[in-house]
Order: C-alpha cells, then structure tokens, then sequence
C-alpha cells in the first residue's frame, strides 16, 4: 500500500513541477535540516513538537493516512505514550455481532483518522478545494522541506499590482501566488509540552520535520544499509586487489 502510496506521490511531483514552473512560484528558502545528508537523522524532538502542531492545528483538515499510532515510538514516544495519542482518537470499528458499526478509542495498530468522512465533505468544508493528506506531502512537491516550510512561513499582504480572487491568500512560494488555505500557523499557536517558545519560524520548522518523517520513516535505516554496503564494497575491493597481486605475482 505505502509503495503504491510513493508512485502516487512521484506521479504528483512531476504535475507539481509543471505547475511550479508555470506558475512563477519564487525558489523556496534554503535551510540546513538535520536529516539531511549521507549521515543526517531526525531531529526526534522537533518531531515530537511537529506532531503536536499537526494534531492542534494541521489535523482538523488534512489527513496522515499512511501513518499508525504505532509508527511514533520511532521519533521517540515510548509505547505507552503512543497508546494514550492512539486513546485520544475515536475510531469507526466493526460491523459487531448484530451487524452495525460501532467506535471505539484508537490503539497502536490503527492509523491516524481522516479529518473528513470523503471526499465531497472535506471540499464542503473548504470551499471546494480539497486538503491534501500530509503523510507524503514532503516527497510529493518541488523542494521538499524547503518547499514546505517556506509556504508556511510565506503569507503575507499581496503587491499593489496583485488582484485576489474571492476566498484566496497571498503566497509567493504557491504557484500562482493564490492559495486556499488561510495562514496556519500563529506567534504561540501551539503552547509546546517542552517549553519551547512557539514562533511561527519554530512551528513551521518542527511540523516541517516531523512530516519529513512520515514521507520516508525508514530514511535512517537505509542510510545505515547504505553506509554499510559501501564499507563492503570498498573492503572487498581492497581484498580483490591483494588477490590479484598475489595471483599474478610471477607475470610482472
């Protein structure tokens, strides 16, 4: 399911860049994130506060369906603590044993609930525009992180020479400058469990990182095969060339 999942995304990367290039959007902010790089890994704690700001502000309109309770013990909750977010959730289980649906609190093998029961609910809800789901959100558009959190932190008042369209915000970083949705993220939006004080530069940064990880979880796991993989080559390389000096010792 996850790998069908990434084609859609790569599939909605390329309509992405299309659009990005046709609609003028300005290059996205360079910022120095620390999983990035051959030997990069999630910063845990700016996912932990990026999970709360998408739970307070980002979950009321768009889904994480690709994402299980479960899944958070790998940005650093231990399994009891992942339990109690599962709990916070109500969950449509069934049919029971006389045939009808019935909810219950969430548990660790379920995944994170959609905001809206389908599709023509959630557009009713946002004046006919659709809120994507954020679990590959980071991987399905032209600058990744940088693209993300630069249309967070890239609201504001429109040019002189810029006209709105009725129910439309300005962002030079949205292809076309126009988008839907409304600023997200406030100065103290989210009051942070750690104490961190919530700008919305920290906001965008930590949601920003936190959705890194839901795009590609195994991100860290696989630079470790990597790293390994090329130890082994480079070892087996050098093994080669001492085999075949040895071999070939008496022709020379």
């Amino acid at each position: 399911m996850r790998g069908i999942a990434i084609l859609a995304a790569a599939a909605a990367l390329f309509t992405a860049q299309d659009a990005f290039a046709a609609g003028n959007a300005e290059a996205p902010k360079s910022v120095d994130w620390a999983h990035e790089g051959l030997f990069g890994t999630y910063d845990r704690a700016a996912a932990q506060r990026g999970m709360q700001v998408y739970r307070e502000v980002c979950s009321g309109c768009h889904g994480l369906n690709y994402i299980a309770f479960r899944n958070l013990t790998e940005i650093g909750l231990t399994e009891d603590q992942a339990k109690v977010v599962a709990a916070e959730y109500t969950i449509v289980d069934g049919p029971n044993d006389e045939g009808e649906m019935f909810e219950r609190p969430g548990k660790l093998s379920d995944y994170f609930p959609a905001p809206f029961e389908n599709e023509k609910a959630a557009r009713a809800a946002n004046s006919g525009a659709m809120p994507p789901d954020l679990s590959l959100i980071v991987k399905a558009r032209p600058g990744f992180e940088n693209y993300l959190y630069s249309l967070l932190t890239g609201y504001g008042e429109p040019p002189e020479n810029v006209e709105l369209m009725e129910g439309m915000f300005y962002n030079p970083y949205f292809p076309g400058h126009q988008i839907a949705m409304g600023e997200p993220l406030g100065e103290d939006a989210v009051e942070y469990a750690d104490g961190t004080k919530a700008t919305v530069d920290q906001l965008a940064r930590d949601v920003t990182s936190f959705l890194a990880w839901a795009a590609e979880p195994t991100m860290e796991a696989r630079k470790r095969m990597g790293v390994k993989v090329m130890l082994f080559l480079i070892i087996f390389s050098v093994l080669l060339y001492a085999v075949k000096r040895k071999v070939w010792a008496d022709q020379h």
